[in-house]
Parts: C-alpha cells; sequence; structure tokens
C-alpha cells in the first residue's frame, strides 16, 4: 500500500501550552483512531525555533544560518503523519480528522521510496 505524508499548517503557537490543551487532546483522539493507518509522524515546535540552513555557491559552498523559518506567513508547518493508506481517497479521508484540518490546512503527498 502506498504511504503519504499529510503535512500540517495551522497557527504558528506553541502546542505544549497549557491554552492548547483541547487541541491536544484531539491531536491524541486522531492518533488513536487512525491507529491502523499512522506510520510515522511529529509535532513541531513554533518557526521561533528553527534555524534555516543555506549553502551558497552550492555543494561544497560556504554554509549560512539564520534564525527563524525561511519564509513568514499566517499558518506554519507545525507537524506531519505518515499514513499508509489503500489509496488517495483513504488518505484524504484521516487527513480531514487530522485537527490542523479544521483551522488550517492538510497537505497530502505520496512518499518517493528511496532504496
Amino acid at each position: 500500500m502506498p504511504t503519504y505524508a499529510a503535512i500540517i499548517y495551522s497557527a504558528d503557537v506553541d502546542y505544549t501550552e497549557p491554552q492548547y490543551a483541547e487541541t491536544t487532546k484531539g491531536y491524541m483522539a486522531f492518533g488513536e483512531a487512525a491507529a491502523a493507518v499512522i506510520r510515522g509522524g511529529a509535532g513541531l515546535y513554533p518557526t521561533s525555533t528553527a534555524t534555516t540552513v543555506k549553502v551558497t555557491g552550492g555543494k561544497g559552498g560556504d554554509v549560512v544560518t539564520s534564525d527563524g523559518p525561511y519564509i513568514e506567513s499566517k499558518d506554519a508547518l507545525t507537524g506531519f503523519y505518515l499514513l499508509e493508506c489503500a489509496d488517495l481517497d483513504e488518505a484524504v479521508r484521516y487527513a480531514a480528522m487530522i485537527p490542523g484540518a479544521w483551522a488550517g490546512s492538510v497537505e497530502i503527498r505520496p512518499i518517493l521510496p528511496m532504496g
């Protein structure tokens, strides 16, 4: 069966803070409901904790880092799941159950097998 990345874009906040406890409960409920198809995943800390890495001049060039995300936007990449589903339709059904889809969006992409 194909594996899909369910990439979550939602509010750029620290979901470990107490005011987001209900949202966290929603993710836990999703994890239980979709346990049969979840093959991995993780939530991410806010973009304020990010470091962006670029290599100038291509391979072997200078490594340049900057604090924060590459781009700024209202919604941020806040987490992902790896879903092993029969097809895209099934992946979409599960993605619609992810709390991030209710106030943000979830992008579904097939995983490219690498060896």
